[in-house]
């Protein structure tokens, strides 16, 4: 895209209020929602049969067969139990999982414009039918095939369809094809097919869409099979020990196999997927939807937040304050996009001298705007007036309605558009040409005042241009948004309309304000105190930038050289030798954005990008997470975009990356304690035989245990809430290990007190003459109940019920298993007296006292740099 770029002139489609309420909704009973072909859900038998084929499950289905044919009926039991549990348990995560991931998808699903009852309304793509008159402009996902019948200026992006990589012009008559982006222009058009008919559901019907694991999976699967590996070395290691010591083949094998299995946390990756699931879930209920799952691991590590200004640290509600123009001044009161308000001239009404000057300027800057004011009483309004466009453009429109311009609702039905040459982020001004109705054509100008009072654009003399020059700089210095305003009146539509941006007169300036949100500061604040560095880049005026960076305590923030704001010129022309030095970046092209993300990247930082422009679609693609504007933004932003706020809100990014902690460091405790347990049964099993327990445990017993460890208590630590001082430390360091941090030290002293202390439990009763090996299968479940709740972050916290609730559900399960006859039976268990149940229950303090210690002895080492408390999770 270049400023040379051609703008078509085209004239106006026959107006149309295309298809009712009524008509569009028996088509889409018609023709189904407009959706490429759905996933094939995944039966129930495939997905019972994925979990039978995971090699841990086919060793125990045959340690069954095994059982059975020595004649070990019980132990064949229990096995074919823990089989038949771990089984529903992992069928039931996936099927959650799945569901919350599918909620997602539809939360975050594109969006079109329509005309219908002749009122253009926003709805969600899925909605849109043929026959609908569909609008579409800059930053648009095209949401179905269509035929254009009016075409502005229109570039479209349709490599997706085409792999063609420059973007193609389009004039009225032509096709778009659904699924490509509107790169510049606008344009109605008629949809000719939708779903699985369009050109993008003909495509997308060839693909495999099969889901990738996170990287989180892969790599807890590349330490499974470590584990796993170990493991079965111990095991045979046990066996050929068992042997020697004269006990019987079948009964070795058994608990050889068994001991394999539940040593390794084999629950861990359906854990995983189910916790990042309902991590995204939550995240939606603080308005923010994960369009990749992946993200909320991501969201953990982050440790820069590049923000945009508009909507995102101001309000994006923008009110134009301001009017000059070399005639007169005048400040505009009200507030919103309600059109009520007042032309205030040093303090006093304006006369209508006065006012001419400034109606002429606000009539030219209504009728170069696409926005539409939306009424109190549309139902989507919440009460007050809302805007469908661009910000502001729609304070604009507000503005002339305060002044009085004639037709300010609805402009371009008396002085028709012909022609327009729209804004980009290159050229920085948008051009539009209208029928006079005594056949000339008025030219309308607005942009940047760099772009605008130039005299290549405009005939004022150069006096008058210096004092513009002056003024704009100065309310830019006072924080307001600024646009020139410019016309002229020609006698012909030139080819292309950018030839009309010469020989203009200038109208005036417009000073628009977006305050800075009450709560930007303290979300700022919040990013610091968390490790993680905010940066301001804008493509706004330097003053502007500068005046809200300081006013939300951004500038000066860190020390440094951060405070002074750097220009994308200063960018370009190499004058900034490090770029993450700085906090604060005005006037930016979309490449200088990529630049940013890069130099942090570079770095070893872990990068989230706000924004919401179609110019942003890079930056927010390349950056670790990119966060889009879910109300305002564009739908390329939102695509391309990791994580989409719904309420627009910079605090909801510090929301997400605290609950993308919370996830990960419940993932990480659910691997330290449940490692730990499979550490410390193996121990059992090694080191009992040399202090004189021939058999510590049974097969049966081992599979108990796991069962109620893992299945139970493991599932609930993945709701634990976030540690108290989560967002109070620096981020993890992306690379770091999942055991590092401390985490593997824990896991050891934890295996080592929970092997002690059953151990312990066990020589006792077999000291005191009881049935030690029951009072050993107690003990090893009890401190193992006694870690899991030590382990918590928040010790009396009522939020996570699921945890004390599992531990109580796991205890009584256990005390079934000593006096429930065909449990014990089953399992080979005896009932325990007073004493032996004291010498097991003792376990679980000593489980839990060592889980609050080395939550406190081992911390991870802080990067460097960091600040901030580093509490373990």
């Amino acid at each position: 895209m270049t400023a040379s770029a051609p703008g078509r002139a085209s004239a106006p489609v026959r107006e149309t209020r295309g298809l009712t309420r009524d008509e569009a909704a028996r088509r889409l009973a018609d023709t189904g929602p407009n959706e490429v072909t759905a996933r094939r859900p995944v039966r129930l038998h495939t997905r019972v049969l994925a979990q039978l084929t995971d090699p841990l499950i086919m060793v125990l289905l045959g340690a069954v067969v095994l059982t059975l044919a020595i004649g070990d009926h019980p132990d064949a039991i229990v096995i074919g139990l823990v089989v038949l549990v771990n089984t529903t348990v992992g069928v039931a995560q996936e099927i959650r999982a799945d569901n919350a991931v599918a909620a997602l998808s539809a939360l975050t699903a594109p969006h079109a414009r329509v005309r219908r009852d002749g009122a253009v309304r926003e709805l969600p793509a899925a909605e849109v039918v043929p026959g609908d008159v569909l609008l579409v402009g800059e930053g648009d996902i095209v949401a179905a095939d269509a035929e254009l019948a009016e075409a502005s200026a229109l570039l479209l992006d349709e490599s997706m369809l085409t792999g063609e990589s420059v973007p193609v012009d389009k004039d009225a008559g032509t096709a778009l094809g659904a699924g490509t982006v509107v790169v510049r222009g606008r344009g109605v058009a008629t949809v000719t097919a939708t779903g699985a008919a369009s050109a993008l559901g003909r495509i997308a019907a060839l693909l495999d869409e099969r889901r990738e694991p996170t990287p989180l999976q892969r790599r807890l699967a590349a330490l499974g099979r470590v584990l796993a590996a170990l493991t079965l070395a111990l095991c045979v290691l046990i066996f050929v020990l068992g042997l020697v010591r004269g006990l019987p083949l079948g009964t070795m094998a058994v608990t050889a196999i068994s001991l394999a299995v539940a040593a390794v946390p084999e629950s861990l990756p359906a854990v995983v997927t189910l916790a990042l699931a309902l991590g995204a879930r939550r995240m939606a209920a603080r308005h923010a939807l994960v369009r990749r799952l992946p993200a909320v691991e991501t969201l953990g590590s982050v440790s820069v937040l590049a923000t945009d200004k508009t909507g995102t640290l101001t309000e994006g509600r923008m009110v134009v304050q301001h009017v000059w123009t070399p005639q007169v001044s005048a400040d505009l009161s009200g507030v919103g996009y309600e059109p009520v308000g007042e032309v205030l001239v040093d303090g006093r009404p304006a006369e209508a001298d006065e006012l001419e000057p400034l109606t002429e300027l606000l009539t030219v800057t209504a009728l170069c705007n696409d926005a539409t004011l939306r009424p109190a009483d549309d139902k989507a309004s919440d009460g007050r007036w809302t805007a469908l466009g661009d910000p502001m453009e729609a304070a604009l429109l507000t503005a002339a309605a305060k002044a009085g311009c004639p037709d300010s609702a609805e402009p371009a039905t008396t002085r028709p558009r012909l022609g327009e040459a729209p804004f980009d982020s290159l050229r920085r001004r948008m051009t539009t040409l209208h029928a006079t109705g005594e056949g000339g054509v008025l030219v309308c100008l607005k942009g940047a005042p760099e772009a605008v009072l130039d005299p290549a654009v405009l005939l004022d003399p150069p006096e008058a241009l210096s004092a513009a020059h002056q003024e704009a700089a100065r309310l830019a210095a006072q924080g307001y948004r600024v646009l020139a305003v410019a016309s002229g009146v020609r006698n012909d539509v030139p080819s292309p309309v950018t030839e009309a941006e010469s020989g203009l007169a200038l109208l005036g300036l417009v000073a628009l304000d977006d305050p800075p949100k009450p709560h930007a500061a303290a979300t700022l604040a919040s990013c610091r105190a968390a490790g993680i560095t905010p940066v301001l880049i804008t493509g706004d005026h330097p003053a502007t930038a500068r005046a809200v960076a300081s006013h939300v305590a951004l500038l000066g923030a860190g020390g440094e050289t951060e405070g002074h704001v750097v220009t994308g010129a200063d960018v370009a022309a190499g004058r900034v030798a490090d770029l993450t030095s700085v906090r604060v970046f005005a006037r930016t092209d979309p490449q200088q954005k990529l630049d940013v993300v890069e130099a942090w990247r570079a770095k070893g930082a872990v990068t989230a990008m706000t924004g919401d422009g179609v110019n942003d679609g890079p930056a927010l693609h390349r950056a670790d997470i990119g966060v889009a504007m879910g109300a305002r933004g564009t739908e390329v932003a939102r695509q391309a975009a990791d994580l989409v706020l719904t309420d627009d809100e910079l605090s909801t990014v510090v929301a997400a990356v605290d609950e993308g902690r919370r996830v990960y460091d419940n993932i990480r405790r659910f691997l330290v304690y449940g490692m730990a347990g499979g550490a410390a049964e193996i121990l059992v099993m090694l080191t009992g035989p040399l202090l004189g327990l021939p058999l510590p445990l049974r097969a049966g017993q081992i599979l108990w245990i796991n069962l109620l460890t893992h299945g139970l208590t493991g599932v609930a630590m993945g709701a634990e809430p976030a540690s108290p001082g989560a967002m109070r430390r620096p981020p993890r360091p992306p690379g770091q290990h999942i055991l590092g941090g401390g985490a593997w030290q824990r896991l050891l002293v934890l295996a080592a007190v929970v092997t002690a202390a059953s151990l312990g439990a066990g020589l006792a009763a077999r000291t005191l003459d009881l049935a030690w090996q029951s009072v050993l299968f107690l003990a090893l479940l009890a401190a193992q109940l006694g870690v899991v709740l030590g382990l918590r972050a928040r010790l009396l916290t009522t939020k996570n019920p699921f945890l004390p609730l599992s531990v109580l559900a796991s205890t009584l399960l256990a005390a079934a298993a000593l006096y429930v006859p065909f449990l014990s039976s089953v399992l080979e268990t005896e009932p325990l007296g007073g004493a032996g149940i004291g010498l097991a229950v003792a376990c679980a303090p000593a489980g839990f006292l060592a889980a609050r210690l080395v939550r406190t002895a081992f911390r991870g080492t802080r990067p460097a740099g960091a600040s901030g408390t580093r509490e373990l999770p």
